[in-house]
């Protein structure tokens, strides 16, 4: 029993990460998943000549698929959406910062003239401070829900500044050079994979060529003789 709730208490983390916009709890997730793989089962099972050992398996597979396609794929999709929306948004936080206002009313502005994901996120969390959390435990709340490391380790800066009085500018300074050498490398990470995607292509293009071309002769004499 306590596997049990301890892997349904895993699969609620794994939820949060998909953010606000993900309307489904994880006791729904699982019902659905349930009531599907049964139907698929039983539609397997009655109007198909799949053979009934083969049933159960196809769907277990679909169930996995399922979690995979909507849990774990959708938390990579939203954490690469976040980190594209991560840069612009801090450079804007930073500037209302050396504004001379304060780390609240900085982020209000900010969130304000941004319209991305991750602005959406900071939105709720300074929603949930005017109906009584402390600035610390919203944005300790929203990192429940934010699935990229980088940018967690910028909020549990601003954070920590926030707490103990630290210079938020020189952190913020810091945090962003860092996100901009991430884009950086990934940038580079994607064209050092080009070559290998032309390359496949170009098998792929070229084999069926080749073999149109030496066989092709063979293959009209054959028809012709």
């Amino acid at each position: 029993m306590k596997k049990k709730v301890l892997s349904v208490e895993r699969l609620q983390t794994q939820i949060d990460l998909l953010g606000s916009s993900f309307k489904l709890s994880v006791y729904q997730f699982l019902s659905i998943g349930l009531v599907t793989s049964v139907g698929l089962m039983i539609y397997l099972y009655y109007f198909t000549n799949i053979h009934y050992l083969l049933v159960p398996i196809i769907a277990l597979v679909y169930y996995y698929l399922l979690y995979y396609l909507l849990i774990i794929h959708g938390s990579k999709v939203r954490c690469n959406i976040l980190e594209e929306d991560a840069l612009e948004f801090f450079e804007i936080l930073t500037l209302t910062l050396e504004s001379g206002r304060n780390l609240e009313n900085s982020l209000e502005l900010t969130v304000e003239n941004t319209d991305s994901e991750l602005s959406f996120e900071f939105g709720l969390a300074l929603k949930e401070i005017k109906y009584g959390k402390s600035f610390a435990e919203a944005l300790k709340s929203m990192r429940k829900r934010i699935p990229s490391d980088a940018i967690n380790n910028v909020i549990l800066s601003i954070i920590e500044a926030n707490t103990y009085g630290g210079s938020i500018l020189d952190n913020m300074y810091n945090q962003i050079e860092f996100l901009r050498d991430k884009k950086l490398l990934k940038v580079r990470e994607s064209i050092n994979k080009i070559p290998n995607k032309i390359s496949i292509i170009s098998v792929l293009l070229m084999v069926p060529l080749m073999m149109i071309i030496i066989l092709g002769p063979l293959f009209i004499r054959y028809i012709i003789g």
